[in-house]
């Protein structure tokens, strides 16, 4: 089992493999965190928009281990851009999973779903909600506080007025999309970065250029981009309720040669992610 964890700027250590629980609805999310914790996970993501926060808690609750042992990270929803908004949220997802803390609270977007990389940046709104999120950091409802989503101008415009600086940035980074200027900027300024899909919804899986580089060293594609973005610096939180899946994706004690990382760095991007193409808007499809 892959155990490794990285310190957050406040001290706080989060584990760089986690299991990620969206499109899981509460029976199945409930199920998967036993699943995982039995293997050896201590780190599950979800969100307020995955509606399945009720169910991560009866998992939390119903596996035998005790809740400190656990990191457990959710999502502000995108939509929440006001002060009060965000503490409502906040409170409800406590609430819901049966905590008296969060682990990590991260603001799912920096702009609501509907409107994902439109015009309006919301710069204002996501000072505000940040101010809530400090807010509930200062009270200890949360141990730590992120971001995702958040391009460069949009973690500038919280870094230019927070007190409490961002502690993580997670966005879609795989084989094949890897927003390398966006990963340097957050890791100098102390932001670690999370990836999500990390296996690309599975769009990766077939690439031949990819399959050769696992080939090589024995593994599977997915765990060959498991410790491709582990190598980044990153966490990964990859998605699965299958329990072999998780004991794989654990698997991760290779090392990939810088050679054959700078490969993997330039694998034409790929384009159509299929029925997941409208990742990551909950509100619609992409434009």
């Amino acid at each position: 089992m892959f155990n490794k964890t990285y310190k957050l700027s406040n001290g706080v250590e989060i584990p760089l493999l986690g299991l990620g629980t969206w499109l899981l609805d509460d029976a199945q999310a409930a199920q998967a965190v036993r699943d995982a914790v039995s293997i050896g996970y201590r780190h599950i993501d979800t969100a307020q928009a995955y509606m399945n926060e009720i169910g991560i808690g009866k998992g939390i609750f119903s596996c035998d281990i005790a809740r400190e042992e656990l990191f457990i990270t959710t999502k502000v929803a995108a939509e929440a851009k006001t002060y009060d908004a965000v503490i409502d949220s906040i409170d409800e997802s406590l609430a819901k999973m049966g905590l008296d803390y969060i682990d990590l609270l991260i603001i799912h977007s920096p702009q609501p779903w509907k409107e994902f990389r439109e015009e309006n940046r919301y710069f204002e709104e996501n000072k505000e909600a940040w101010k809530a999120m400090e807010d509930a950091y200062k009270k200890g409802k949360v141990k730590a506080i992120g971001l995702s989503n958040f391009l460069q101008d949009d973690i500038d415009n919280i870094l230019a007025s927070c007190e409490i600086k961002p502690m993580v940035n997670q966005i879609l980074a795989h084989v094949s999309n890897t927003p390398l200027k966006l990963i340097q900027f957050c890791q100098k300024n102390d932001i670690l970065v999370e990836a999500y899909s990390p296996i690309a919804h599975g769009m990766v899986l077939d690439n031949a250029e990819v399959k050769l580089i696992a080939d090589k060293y024995g593994v599977s594609v997915a765990q060959l981009c498991l410790r491709y973005d582990i190598q980044l610096g990153l966490v990964v939180i990859p998605k699965t309720a299958n329990p072999n899946h998780m004991k794989m994706n654990a698997d991760l004690d290779f090392v990939i040669s810088d050679a054959d990382m700078e490969t993997l760095k330039n694998i034409e991007p790929i384009q159509n992610y299929g029925e997941h193409s409208f990742f990551p808007v909950f509100g619609g499809k992409l434009k």
